[in-house]
């Protein structure tokens, strides 16, 4: 599975972003605090787990607050780990 081509959108009224794959639904839910966007958690199913949906729901909320030019705050271990593997993100996040 080419991480690229991963559909992902931004559920508003849940505060997360999603991806589904076959009947793998991913997440990354969010919550904002003073105008940053507070990322919580990320889930990924057993049966989607190995195939990106979590990097590239990462890559995604990542680029989504880049373009919108907020803050993140990190909660989320996975995306933690995340920003070590890319450091061009690193300037997004609230110290």
């Amino acid at each position: 599975m080419n991480v690229e081509q991963i559909e992902i959108y931004q559920n508003v009224s849940k505060q997360r972003f999603e991806t589904k794959v076959g009947d793998t639904l991913a997440v990354l839910d969010y919550q904002w605090e003073d105008g940053n966007m507070a990322l919580t958690h990320t889930y990924v199913p057993v049966e989607g787990r190995g195939k990106g949906l979590a990097a590239a729901l990462a890559k995604f909320a990542l680029e989504y607050i880049k373009e919108n030019r907020i803050k993140a705050i990190v909660y989320c271990p996975y995306v933690a780990k995340y920003l070590l593997e890319h450091t061009e993100y690193q300037k997004l996040v609230k110290k």
